[in-house]
């Protein structure tokens, strides 16, 4: 009996020391220091998580009241801006306008009928930004400080996306995700100029600083097409990894980023060769031992920190935000977020 008792109690003692252990490896460990404040987007959770990117440490989780996806910063750094989504029993149809300095949400922008606001730019020097909706398919031109929508474009295509400026251009470019295709819109003339065929579920999307090329990801095609803003046409088509969903450009453009969903991978390709470079593993996935340790890992949104040394990559299966830094192009922190964290964005 005495046996019994003793091998009872080393057992318990080994499960407690292999959850404490678990639990230790699965928890976020942020161990640099950078400028600013990291925004992060909280689907599931609908929230926005704010966090000291120099401290290391959460500043506050602010609530929003449906489902958020996606959030940009004025060129002002005054106000972060979060499409309203919506989940699988309401349509979102609203932005909401966070306050930068106190970390207050200050309003709500209805949006009119044009349903499931998703991708978000701001538009340099002005308080306005660009809003695509995924049922509207419009691309919304929504001043900030008036909450007036002062343009409604059609973008004449189904499941508008995500979206990008043209930096010296009047141009914006949109994923559509069902017509697998880019619409771009001449935001002077108000209209759609061109309509580029892509690659099956056209989604991520960036634009090189010299905006001589948008790159897009086709997340059921596994590739990433590659547009000359020259001509508005397909120059190349890169293989991608599992479900790419995103990219995005360094900040000297040298290199694009891509997160393979289904890989739980970050590919790296350089931009004037167009060749793969590395790939980037999230922990999680390779071996048995990496599953039971972590969660399997899932990378969907991608920002750049604008001093260029790191970017920051929405784990969303871990609740996790990843950071890579971008002279090694190595996994060196992670950050812990809401539940499904998705869209990020920063203030200096």
């Amino acid at each position: 009996m005495k046996k019994i008792k003793i091998a009872s109690f080393l057992f318990v003692l080994l499960a407690a020391s292999a959850i404490i252990a678990l639990l230790v490896v699965r928890s976020p460990s942020y161990t640099i220091k950078t400028n600013g404040k990291l925004y992060i987007v909280n689907k599931l959770s609908s929230d926005i998580t704010v966090f000291d990117l120099f401290k290391g440490e959460e500043i506050t989780r602010l609530p929003i009241k449906i489902e958020p996806h996606e959030a940009v910063t004025l060129s002002d750094q005054k106000n972060i801006v979060v499409t309203n989504y919506g989940d699988a029993t309401v349509d979102g149809k609203s932005v909401t306008v966070i306050n930068a300095k106190n970390n207050t949400i200050e309003k709500e922008i209805a949006l009119d009928e044009s349903l499931r606001p998703h991708g978000i730019m701001a538009f340099p020097n002005s308080n306005t930004v660009g809003v695509v909706t995924d049922s509207g398919n419009h691309l919304l031109v929504v001043n900030v400080e008036t909450g007036i929508i002062e343009k409604k474009i059609p973008v004449g295509q189904k499941v508008s996306h995500l979206l990008v400026l043209h930096p010296k251009k009047p141009w914006v470019y949109v994923t559509n995700m069902v017509s697998s295709s880019v619409s771009v819109i001449d935001i002077d003339l108000g209209k759609v100029i061109k309509i580029i065929p892509c690659g099956l579920g056209t989604e991520g999307i960036d634009i090189t600083p010299d905006g001589s090329e948008v790159w897009v990801s086709n997340n059921k095609a596994n590739t990433v097409n590659v547009i000359s803003t020259v001509t508005n046409e397909v120059t190349h088509t890169l293989a991608a990894g599992n479900q790419s969903l995103r990219l995005k450009f360094s900040i000297d453009g040298t290199y694009c980023l891509v997160t393979n969903a289904l890989d739980g991978t970050i590919s790296v390709y350089n931009q004037k060769s167009k060749k793969q470079i590395k790939i980037i593993d999230i922990p999680g996935k390779k071996h048995l031992f990496e599953k039971i340790l972590y969660h399997t890992p899932r990378p969907v949104g991608i920002l750049m920190h604008p001093n260029g040394l790191y970017a920051f990559v929405s784990n969303s299966n871990a609740n996790k935000i990843e950071v890579i830094d971008m002279k090694t192009l190595a996994l060196v922190s992670t950050i812990g977020a809401g539940k499904i964290p998705d869209g990020l964005t920063i203030v200096e």
